[in-house]
């Protein structure tokens, strides 16, 4: 399988409650879109550094995480961002990777949003089974 890559809306969900509490105005919601490499490998969203500035996000903790290489790294963790792919949405914390590295779309927030890897066609689609709602498993 090759890399699969998608284009995907975040958002500054705290930006959006100030908004619903009369403290913003709605044009002032602080809104990105990206392209982010899918990867079922990665457990979280992994933002970077200028994408954390560009939303105003706010760390919340740091957490440890094995990258690619195999190295341990500290990174931080901030949130919650809402994403946004097609007709699907998730919102979850995400890890922040140094400068301007690449993004990932990791499993939970796929899951969340009920969006598979097609992996001939090396893209990522709506859940062909469920194409007009998020259906989650409880189980």
């Amino acid at each position: 399988m090759g890399l699969v890559h998608a284009e995907i809306t975040l958002t500054n969900t705290s930006d959006i409650e100030m908004v619903e509490r009369g403290y913003m105005k709605k044009e002032e919601i602080r809104t990105q879109t990206v392209i982010a490499m899918v990867d079922s490998g990665a457990y979280m969203m992994a933002i970077n550094e200028t994408v954390k500035a560009q939303l105003g996000l706010k760390t919340k903790s740091k957490r440890a995480a094995q990258i690619a290489d195999g190295s341990v790294v500290e990174l931080d963790i901030v949130g919650p961002i809402d994403i946004r792919f097609e007709n699907r949405d998730a919102s979850c914390n995400a890890m922040v990777l140094p400068g301007d590295s690449e993004m990932l779309l990791g499993a939970i927030p796929m899951e969340e949003m009920d969006v598979v890897i097609l992996p001939r066609e090396q893209k990522l689609v709506v859940n062909p089974a469920h194409p007009n709602v998020a259906q989650l498993s409880l189980k």
